[in-house]
């Protein structure tokens, strides 16, 4: 897990993460006082980067690929609850400032690269730059109102509505997330999601 100043692609990462939602309000000077707390790390599909349930967390900014974060219950069933891409973010900044325990996973979804540090840095950090702040924890209620939406949508709306939903609201994933992955997501058997496309009603 290289530091971005020892990475031989640092300069495409840096360029990567002045892209970031929260970080490219940050000044470069400021950025660069962060730099040395975070490293980057190459996961592979199905790679665990979170675990439900630990109090020691971490802060993610994506670079490539996809991210999912899922809730599993005491009877092994998973949900999941959101995506998230390039230029997004991963976080349990929730459950940290509530000094619980992280109530999902993060899990990769396709291969990725991150870049993370320590919360307790991150946290540390942005008490002296409170724009960005305000920046990431508007970031944080954005993606908590998402998760809300999505599960009213569960109830709500009937197979195909949930699938042309996501398209509508998600039409640069529908291709690059595997299609058991998107069922789950919908609540839906990966049998009945093909049976929608067959069918021609998604």
């Amino acid at each position: 897990m290289p530091l971005i100043a020892h990475h031989p692609e640092r300069n495409i990462i840096r360029a990567q993460l002045k892209q970031n939602l929260v970080l490219r309000q940050l000044r470069d000077s400021d950025m660069a006082a962060l730099e040395p707390y975070m490293t980057v790390v190459n996961y592979q599909k199905g790679d665990l980067l979170l675990n439900q349930g630990v109090h020691e967390m971490e802060q993610y900014f994506i670079l490539d690929g996809v991210l999912k974060r899922v809730v599993t219950s005491h009877e092994a069933k998973e949900m999941t609850l959101r995506f998230a891409v390039e230029r997004d973010i991963e976080t349990s900044y929730a459950a940290w400032c509530m000094k619980k325990p992280t109530p999902y996973s993060i899990v990769c979804v396709t291969k990725a690269r991150v870049v993370k540090l320590p919360l307790q840095q991150w946290v540390a950090f942005m008490e002296s730059h409170g724009q960005i702040k305000s920046a990431f924890e508007y970031e944080v209620m954005h993606v908590m109102s998402e998760i809300m939406d999505h599960t009213i949508t569960l109830h709500l709306l009937d197979a195909p509505g949930r699938v042309h939903r996501f398209v509508r609201k998600h039409a640069d994933l529908f291709d690059r997330i595997p299609k058991r992955e998107l069922a789950s997501y919908l609540n839906l058997s990966p049998e009945t999601l093909s049976r929608l496309k067959h069918q021609g009603k998604i």
